[in-house]
């Protein structure tokens, strides 16, 4: 009889020291995980400042077709398709194309991002990343990383490296500038 009453007393202190285990052992709820975008799923937010300081969100496009490019000033693929990116934008904004330019400003340098905004003539939305927030909110892994967003708001491609073609970005967007 005493045996069997040590035995229900041991299970009863195992299960308190499990359950005790699973509560301070739980991560913290500032550090839930997220799931990487992907394509088919809502674009996370995006509230970035441009050189001017003016805050630009992604939100305020809905309605529009939007290419967001994670790039930095000192990427040569990222350089080498900006000038792809303004002559789409330029071509495309009347029908509903915006390109949001989101700078790892992190890892780059705001001088040199006014110098290569001001030497290409990029007139879209350039957006600082400052501590790389929406960089790591897209898990983007590599400069440049293209995300193309329908009119909905949902990710619709994501294009990894570069430079990227002219025809590759037409193939990506031309299809969802024809749905109004």
């Amino acid at each position: 009889m005493l045996t069997s009453i040590r035995r229900e007393w041991l299970m009863i202190a195992l299960i308190i020291t499990g359950v005790g285990w699973i509560v301070i052992s739980r991560p913290p709820d500032n550090h839930a995980v997220t799931v990487s975008p992907r394509v088919g799923f809502i674009a996370p937010a995006i509230v970035l400042p441009q050189l001017d300081g003016e805050l630009v969100s992604l939100e305020s496009f809905k309605g529009q077709v939007v290419i967001v490019n994670f790039w930095a000033s000192w990427c040569a693929p990222c350089r080498a398709e900006m000038p792809t990116l303004e002559r789409l934008y330029q071509i495309e904004q009347t029908r509903g194309l915006t390109v949001l330019a989101v700078n790892s400003t992190l890892q780059d340098d705001q001088a040199n991002v006014a110098r290569m905004q001001r030497d290409l003539g990029l007139s879209f939305p350039i957006l600082l990343d400052y501590e790389g927030t929406v960089g790591h909110r897209y898990s983007v892994r590599m400069l440049p990383t293209t995300f193309i967003i329908d009119r909905q708001g949902v990710i619709r491609q994501v294009l990894f490296g570069g430079p990227l073609s002219e025809a590759s970005l037409r193939n990506a967007v031309e299809p969802l500038l024809d749905e109004e």
